[in-house]
């Protein structure tokens, strides 16, 4: 991987001397991962940096351009339970590999829509490509499957931390081939479907057990409702909604923001690609210091980054202007997400694994999918340009603030039971 330079998969490497033996599986698993996250997560940083465009370009309504986004979080949110539900039976790797073609098919349909200028046939392409987003969404469970505890955050983090060559490769292919053919944005998407179908070779070699059968009579854990009673699970839940959801409100936005305000598509793809750096990058560290902190002062750390980015966006539109916000947007997301699934990995037993991870994933992408639709209709349907919505978005960041700090005030301040 070129992109590992000092203090990443080096890190790895040399941890290997000092780990026990049985996490050497784990840091197969985690290369594997790293891979996966790289080659197929940028087909979908090339998504989400075209998909408001076209959507606006198909749209009957320009309030709606922003719906197919919210569409492939949906599609997130309804797949995450049964996804889970697939992997406890079946195994990481066919629930991966579902993913994968999940996200060819998409692809596939919202192409074919582009060709057919049909609104509703891009919104059911969006839709489907969410299958593959919920996947993906499982790889830093996947690699804490295997994982002693001590290697655990560092397992999540390394696989977070290869979205670096995402961000790169997915903006850039999306712009870049936005105008291959007539039908613009329609090369980003046959690309999409490349990349998906030839990306999910890599599930071949994943080696993470199946999980056993439930033997009659064996503890299967708490229910949904005594695990969101646990005050920790419910506040990592809280937590990790509001990371994802201010990043996906701010991000959903900005390319229409960029190029509203008078600059270049390409302009706005870079702005993004410099977000999703900002988004990965802080991870080849982020779990040693998870591991010598604690996760609440790092999710802390990320949600008061976050507000710096709120501060940074409303104070103009120049060019530098949207480069820091959306840096310190990604910075944020890093810290409070990764954070939050960290402590929600501390807080149930292995039979409660998938129960909570599909939970915890179908309440986050709700939470996204209802971030990004009011995005849309914050960025195009308030005041009279751009900018104006630009500041309405970013304004909005208040209250998802509010409930984060104040959940990790409360769960700080409650006697241990």
């Amino acid at each position: 991987m070129p992109f590992i330079r000092n203090g990443g998969m080096g890190e790895i490497m040399a941890d290997n001397a000092i780990q026990p033996e049985d996490d050497s599986r784990a840091r197969r698993n985690v290369w594997i991962l790293v891979a996966a996250q790289a080659v197929l997560g940028s087909q979908m940083v090339m998504i989400s940096t075209v998909a408001g465009l076209a959507g606006v370009m198909v749209a009957p309504n320009p309030c709606l351009g922003t719906l197919p986004l919210s569409m492939i979080v949906i599609g997130s949110m309804v797949t995450a339970p049964w996804l889970a539900s697939l992997m406890q039976v079946a195994g990481r790797r066919t629930g991966f590999f579902v993913g994968a073609i999940g996200g060819a098919l998409g692809a596939a349909i919202s192409a074919r829509a582009l060709w057919l200028d049909s609104f509703g046939l891009f919104l059911l392409g969006s839709f489907i490509s969410g299958i593959y987003i919920s996947a993906q969404g499982f790889y830093r469970f996947a690699a804490a499957d295997t994982a002693s505890d001590a290697f655990r955050p560092k397992a999540i983090s390394y696989v977070m931390a290869s979205g670096l060559v995402s961000a790169v490769i997915g903006p850039t292919l999306g712009t870049q081939l936005a105008d291959a053919y007539v039908v613009p944005f329609l090369g980003t998407y046959y690309a999409a479907i490349a990349i998906c179908l030839i990306g999910m070779v890599l599930f071949v070699f994943l080696d993470i057990p199946t999980p056993p059968r439930p033997v009659a009579g064996t503890p299967t854990g708490r229910s949904r409702m005594e695990l969101l009673r646990d005050p920790v699970i419910l506040v990592a839940i809280i937590c990790g909604m509001v990371s994802y959801a201010l990043m996906s409100l701010v991000m959903t936005s900005t390319p229409l923001a960029v190029v509203g305000c008078g600059y270049e598509t390409d302009t706005a793809g870079f702005v993004i690609t410099a977000h999703v750096l900002a988004m990965f990058a802080p991870s080849f560290f982020t779990g040693h210091l998870l591991a010598r902190f604690g996760t609440r002062p790092i999710i802390s750390f990320g949600l008061v980054i976050l507000a710096g980015s709120g501060v940074v966006a409303l104070s103009g539109v120049d060019l530098g202007n949207f480069y820091l916000a959306l840096i310190l947007l990604g910075i944020g997301w890093n810290f409070g997400f990764i954070g939050a699934t960290a402590m929600l990995s501390e807080a149930h037993s292995p039979a409660e694994a998938g129960r909570v991870q599909g939970m915890n994933d179908m309440l986050v992408f709700g939470m996204v999918a209802l971030a990004s639709l009011v995005s849309g209709g914050l960025m195009n349907c308030t005041g009279g340009d751009a900018q104006q919505g630009w500041v309405s978005v970013n304004l909005a960041m208040v209250p998802f603030l509010a409930l984060a700090g104040g959940a990790l005030i409360w769960l700080t301040l409650k006697p241990e039971e």
